[in-house]
């Protein structure tokens, strides 16, 4: 029999892998609708439309999955998820009309919702002291957008579009079948049969719980809509084809999945909001510059002679901040879920799903919203003006709402805790 240690870690792994297959599939369009655009003569909005679709059904699931794996355990609930997906994703590739793919992408868009469950079920099986940590190890699985990003161009580059449906249901079946081998389950990580669903919804009466809804639809939500958008930011600005554009654009993304697990070990260490405080100021400084616009000035000297001037961050200054803004988004997933298992440690699965709801519905509307301000204004920066502006929002709600001195007594909680330990 397996010991307690061992489950742990078998749990926590094939969780992370899983969560990897099933966000690699839920970011599928924003490779794949490059060239169903230009098949099917989609504008701008439209292409943010066909890649957010995903989005949508896999945040508004996340609620509901998450009080599911409350009351029935990650298990079951992650299995029968994945199992859900594998149809829709292979049935991708042979859409050959726009309302097929934004139909089917609803559907495939339920992978989006392993979040909420497998956060919820990789909590559970560690104590308070190592939750974050491994929910940042859980998280890392948001590296699964910089996998599409590798793997994906390439197939279309071999052998087209309709290629990466298939391949991806063939491995979304492949981990399936690992997940009921490899995972675990537990009765004692069920809440109470007597807890009701009017119960667990209370929750969205708690101010705070919209407060980090905000934050996290910044810091996933931002992450998802920009990694949806990139590669098609890169072609557009920069002049590269798909694969050196996805390349780029993996700069942003394999590193803010990854970077989760340290993200989590800092917010054990030093708090959810001194992380997230400095995740927001480091983001709204990189994304001023980012959302500079390419411009060219004509300034009219004393004898009458004009000097042109550019202004604009070059393609590695713009390169390198996005790679820093991925950085801080990375500890600020895992910040803001610091936030939920100290606050709410017998609702997590419930109070993960509101916040991952909201979280992934900015990852549905940014890339809407930036295809319509493109389509608008015509200039590709517009996408960061706005998250400039959502960054904002976020850092004078946190400025005004206490959360300091909550960290600060945390911290001494845990100082009291050890001093009597050693005692």
């Amino acid at each position: 029999m397996e010991s307690q240690r061992a489950k742990q870690i078998s749990v926590l792994t094939i969780n992370t892998v899983s969560f990897t297959a099933c966000f690699a599939v839920w970011v599928m369009f924003s490779i794949i609708g490059i060239p169903i655009r230009t098949e099917l003569g989609l504008s701008q909005t439209q292409f943010g439309l066909l890649a957010a679709m995903p989005i949508l059904t896999g945040s508004l699931i996340r609620l509901p999955l998450g009080m599911l794996t409350d009351r029935f355990g990650g298990r079951p609930v992650f299995m029968a998820l994945m199992l859900s997906t594998i149809l829709p994703i292979y049935l991708i590739s042979h859409a050959t009309q726009y309302w097929h793919m934004l139909v089917l992408g609803l559907f495939v868009g339920v992978a989006g919702g392993s979040f909420s469950v497998g956060i919820a079920y990789t909590a559970r099986w560690f104590d308070k002291k190592h939750q974050g940590f491994a929910m940042g190890i859980f998280g890392a699985g948001n590296a699964g957008a910089a996998v599409t990003k590798f793997v994906a161009p390439s197939i279309v580059v071999a052998w087209g579009w309709q290629a990466v449906p298939q391949v991806y249901a063939a491995m979304m079946t492949v981990v399936a079948v690992l997940f009921w081998l490899f995972s675990h389950s537990d009765p004692k990580h069920k809440v109470g049969a007597h807890v009701t669903m009017r119960e667990q919804l209370l929750a969205l009466k708690d101010p705070a719980v919209w407060k980090y809804c905000q934050y996290y639809s910044l810091v996933f939500g931002g992450y998802v809509g920009v990694s949806l958008w990139m590669t098609k930011y890169y072609m557009s600005e920069y002049q590269h084809d798909i694969q050196t554009a996805a390349l780029l654009a993996a700069i942003f993304v394999l590193p803010s999945g990854v970077i989760r697990a340290l993200g989590g070990w800092l917010s054990d260490r030093f708090g959810a909001h001194t992380v997230t405080w400095w995740v927001m100021w480091v983001s709204l400084i990189c994304l001023f510059f980012m959302a500079y616009p390419q411009t060219e000035l004509v300034i009219r000297t004393v004898d009458g002679h004009p000097v042109m001037m550019h202004l604009g961050v070059n393609e590695w200054v713009f390169t390198a901040l996005l790679f820093v803004v991925g950085i801080a988004w990375g500890f600020g997933k895992a910040s803001v879920f610091k936030y939920i298992s100290d606050e709410y440690p017998h609702n997590i699965g419930t109070i993960s799903g509101i916040v991952g709801l909201v979280g992934g519905l900015g990852g549905f509307f940014l890339p809407i919203m930036f295809g319509a301000l493109l389509d608008w204004t015509g200039v590709n920066s517009t996408a960061f003006m706005l998250l400039f502006g959502v960054t904002l929002v976020s850092l004078m709600w946190m400025q005004y709402s206490g959360e300091r001195q909550k960290d600060r007594d945390i911290r001494k909680h845990k100082k009291v805790l050890a001093a009597d330990t050693l005692e």
